[in-house]
């Protein structure tokens, strides 16, 4: 082990910062000016790290392990993806999906109807602390809902993705939300309740720009296509309020701090037992295959098939593929320190508030563009601008809510992200597209910004006040 270190140079900064740019172009390049999927030029970005690699010393063996160490960290969430993929097919063949949609017409107005679905996510989003979760399964009702009455994909799906990730960063059940308060050191309650400096403008900018751009309906003839709609949903799915049961039991589990496996799980076994009930003439084998493949649609209605023709584990798999990737180009980049060494330098060299502040939001951007990521986005500039953040008389508090606001709800904007090619997938809206609407994301950040120039809401150590009052006491007296 102690040759296999000597052999591989260690890496410097330029040159770190070198291979990163030189990711940047071929993956941006792709996806943005050539419009292909992220699946290809991330894989070419891997073949170029691990040529870089070898070219520089490194062995397989070392090679593999950081593709190994890489893909552990993502094992949970490719199963939960998975089992998303089973508990959509099961909820629109239960009529779970399609009863909240027929519900969903008659008490949401057309005319508040994108305002509306951002704050209907972001308050079950609150309650669930899953953006997964909201994205899957209302998202999805929602989504179909926003497409009937006429409104572009792209702003619903932002309006739903905005309000996925509010109520998953608000949330004292979510992951990324103890996640970074782990990393920082704060206190979970104290953290939420410090985020809001940031949370609560780029929530109120966000809904003030979707009541501006998604009230009223764009398609002169909704109603007619909503009472089609209807009418097709009622005709072929079970429409009922026993449809509530499954949300209702996800909150209970939520509440309780299940799992999201267990808690998929369950959800996934109560849909297949009322689709028995509701269907006692369905055959095991069809659910088998509907669990595999995804619910096919055959309703006679093209834009209701189109929508509820999805789901299924094999459905799930080029997110999963792209994820893998994603999680060994992040592997391979963290076991020959490339990140840490284009971080580490940054964060000793800040002076100003604001310009640290900046620095930690733009390492979570970077983490999330180059690594696709979203923990490691908040993982790997914690861990790297705590102590300077201390060093400045900064709280805990103020460094966990820059890795939620740079972060966190980054990782859904760039187009190899793990929540963003999950989201994309669900709902069938491409990132670049859905991405200009996605307020809350795009705001968040710039709130936490100004809060760093300004010094307004940013929470600082207890001691600096104190530290500042004995020197100048000191000094008064000639000492």
């Amino acid at each position: 082990m102690k040759n296999q270190e000597k052999a591989v140079k260690p890496v410097k900064f330029g040159e770190a910062i070198i291979v990163l740019l030189a990711m940047l172009v071929i993956m941006g390049t792709g996806v943005i000016k050539f419009g292909l999927s992220p699946t290809t030029p991330v894989l070419l970005v891997i073949a170029l790290v691990i040529l870089w690699a070898k070219v520089r010393g490194a062995d397989w063996d070392t090679i593999h392990d950081g593709i190994i160490d890489g893909i552990k960290t993502g094992i949970i969430p490719i199963f939960i993806f998975l089992l998303i993929g089973a508990l959509i097919s099961v909820w629109i063949a239960a009529g779970i999906i399609p009863s909240m949609m027929v519900f969903g017409f008659h008490l949401i107005s057309a005319q508040w109807f994108v305002p509306s679905v951002f704050l209907v996510c972001a308050i079950v989003g609150t309650s669930i602390g899953s953006a997964f979760t909201i994205i899957s399964t209302i998202g999805i009702a929602l989504f179909g809902m926003g497409t009937t009455m006429g409104f572009n994909p792209a702003l619903v799906a932002g309006a739903i993705i905005s309000g996925a990730i509010f109520g998953d960063k608000t949330s004292p059940l979510s992951d990324s939300t103890n996640l970074a308060s782990a990393i920082a050191e704060s206190e979970l309650f104290a953290h939420i309740k410090n985020l809001m400096w940031s949370t609560i403008p780029a929530f109120v900018v966000s809904l003030v720009l979707y009541f501006i751009l998604g009230t009223g309906s764009s398609d002169a003839n909704a109603m007619g296509k909503i009472n089609a709609t209807v009418a097709t949903l009622n005709a072929n799915f079970s429409i009922t309020w026993w449809a509530a049961l499954p949300i209702i039991v996800m909150f209970v589990c939520a509440w309780r701090k299940i799992p999201a496996i267990e808690t998929l799980l369950l959800n996934v076994g109560l849909g297949i037992v009322m689709l028995f009930i509701e269907k006692p003439s369905t055959s095991l084998s069809s659910v088998a295959t509907m669990i595999e493949t995804g619910f096919v649609s055959k309703t006679g209605n093209g834009s209701v098939d189109a929508l509820l023709s999805r789901g299924g584990i094999s459905a799930m798999m080029s997110t999963v593929s792209l994820i893998i990737l994603t999680l060994t180009l992040g592997g391979l980049l963290m076991k020959f320190n490339i990140i840490q060494t284009a971080m580490v330098p940054l964060a000793k060299r800040l002076k100003g508030n604001g310009s640290l502040v900046t620095a930690a939001i733009l390492s979570g951007i970077g983490v999330n563009i180059f690594v696709g990521e979203q923990y490691l986005s908040v993982i790997l500039p914690g861990k790297a601008f705590k102590q300077t953040f201390n060093d400045k008389g900064l709280d805990n508090l103020a460094l966990s809510r820059v890795l939620e606001d740079g972060g966190t709800v980054i990782n859904y904007l760039v187009p190899w992200g793990v929540a963003a090619v999950f989201a994309a997938n669900t709902l069938g809206v491409a990132t670049l597209a859905y991405l200009p609407f996605c307020f809350f994301s795009l705001f968040s950040p710039v709130f936490s910004i100004l809060s760093g120039f300004t010094g307004v809401g940013l929470k600082r150590l207890p001691s600096t006040n104190d530290n500042s009052a004995t020197s100048a006491t000191m000094a008064a007296n000639g000492r």
